[in-house]
């Protein structure tokens, strides 16, 4: 597939687009929400702090109706950088890829059905735990309850993820477990000063090498959500993570609790891959040996400034874009250009 790059292990990620063309493909977004976002300058999601909580609540709304209910506006800055709610979106419906959302601690619960996982969403690392040690237990006993259902159902189930502020709860969560990476960021200017201060007093109240009490001093609900989902559903069917920075810190912690990698990919787009201030591919290598699936989806060359945007830096993935993308191109043969003119129809639409 020419709009698709495989980087790591070439061998296997050939073999999985081999498994997974023309198939059955099921999405699921997790939505979440971490206090750490209300940090001012750690995030661009919600263009008013007040709005940050509705991020997982209104892309899950935009996806399954294409426009949101919580809130009375559709996702976007106030300069028209749209929510990546619109890729996936277009992504699924051309695609016709059943989607289901599910609730692992959002702070907003989301006017559609969804499957909950009953949790608290979590606390501002910088502060306090994110929470308990049973809520992490819990989360990932939940998470493999899902997984098996959703597994059994396809034959590729692709995670998005959806919670304001989570890269920073994610480098919190990787080096916790012992691995130094650079995380991505949903600004060209990427706080990474700001996160490491962030990351560096939070470890100092870590006491325990447990990585159940690691993820609970440092993440957050949707990381031991979808490494629960991720440990059973991988051993039924394959399994695309569909994320960046977030989705390695899944896999850190699901490797630290027995989870081998296997039938596994990350998808995500390339604006993730070709940031320059993280270091995504290298993070992956250090996990496991697994492919990355490169969407290049040349949003570049479209006529609107907001879907330009994300080639200059902005947002660059979310609410599983880049795995929707691929899902849809592996299962029509669509190309990028063609998903491009149905993005820009889309976005039209709404505007």
């Amino acid at each position: 597939m020419q709009d698709i790059e495989i980087l790591g292990n070439t061998r296997t990620g050939l073999d999985f687009i081999d498994k997974t063309k023309q198939k059955r493909f099921a999405f699921s977004l997790v939505i979440s929400y971490t206090a750490t976002s209300e940090i001012p300058g750690i995030t661009v999601a919600g263009e008013h702090p007040d709005l940050i909580k509705y991020t997982g609540p209104a892309d899950a709304e935009f996806i399954h109706y294409g426009h949101c209910k919580s809130i009375s506006v559709i996702p976007m800055t106030p300069d028209g950088k749209p929510t990546p709610a619109l890729l996936t979106k277009t992504a699924l419906e051309a695609a016709s890829i059943p989607s289901m959302v599910i609730n692992a601690g959002s702070k907003v619960a989301p006017k559609l059905p969804f499957v909950d996982v009953s949790l608290e969403y979590g606390k501002n690392i910088s502060n306090e735990a994110a929470l308990t040690q049973e809520e992490i237990r819990k989360a990932v006993e939940y998470g493999r309850i899902i997984g098996r259902f959703l597994g059994a159902s396809t034959d590729c189930l692709v995670i998005g993820e959806s919670i304001p502020g989570g890269t920073t709860t994610a480098l919190g969560v990787l080096e916790g477990l012992g691995l130094k990476a650079l995380v991505s960021s949903s600004m060209p200017n990427n706080p990474v000063h700001l996160k490491n201060e962030i990351v560096s007093k939070a470890i100092k109240r870590v006491q325990s090498t447990d990585p159940f009490d690691i993820v609970a001093h440092l993440g957050d609900p949707m990381i031991p959500t979808v490494a629960g989902i991720l440990s059973t559903s991988s051993e039924i069917t394959n399994v695309m993570l569909a994320g960046g920075t977030q989705m390695a810190a899944v896999l850190c912690f699901a490797k630290s609790i027995g989870f081998d990698g296997k039938n596994t990919a990350i998808g995500t787009t390339s604006y993730v891959v070709d940031d320059k201030t993280a270091n995504l591919e290298e993070t992956i290598k250090k996990i496991f040996d697994i492919p990355i699936l490169v969407a290049k989806l040349k949003l570049s060359q479209s006529k609107i400034p907001g879907l330009r945007s994300y080639a200059e830096g902005f947002v660059k993935e979310g609410a599983g874009a880049g795995g929707a993308s691929i899902a849809c191109m592996l299962k029509t043969g669509i190309d990028a250009e063609k998903l491009l003119a149905l993005t820009e129809k889309e976005y039209q639409r709404i505007t």
